[in-house]
């Protein structure tokens, strides 16, 4: 029996790359979904806003670097409307877990070799 988790992400970002081949190198089924291809309802937006709180929100990126303050102050699931790309990635579902990024965590969590 396969495993199988949804990941949120980018299909250009290496990280979600990165992920995609660990977790299908461990026996995962990924059902990956690109956030600015295909992008998010307001409900799964607000779904991830509820799992992660303000950490979905990465502070580093190039995108946020790039917004004004106005745009940095704006509700958290109109942000992530607005710019899809300002999300950390990968979001991950898989069960009941909710995780995010690719660290040496989350790969303990899901059962890949970090």
């Amino acid at each position: 029996m396969s495993k199988s988790l949804t990941m949120f992400g980018l299909s250009h970002c290496s990280t979600c790359l990165k992920a995609i081949a660990g977790l299908e190198e461990n026996g995962w089924k990924v059902d990956f979904r690109d956030v600015q291809k295909d992008p998010l309802s307001k409900e799964e937006r607000e779904a991830l806003v509820a799992d992660f709180g303000d950490k979905i929100i990465n502070r580093a990126s190039l995108t946020w670097r790039g917004m004004s303050e106005e745009e940095r102050g704006a509700d958290l699931v109109e942000m992530l409307e607005a710019k899809p790309s300002v999300m950390k990635r990968p979001a991950i579902r898989a069960g009941d877990d909710r995780l995010l990024g690719w660290t040496a965590n989350v790969k303990r969590a899901l059962g890949v070799p970090a």
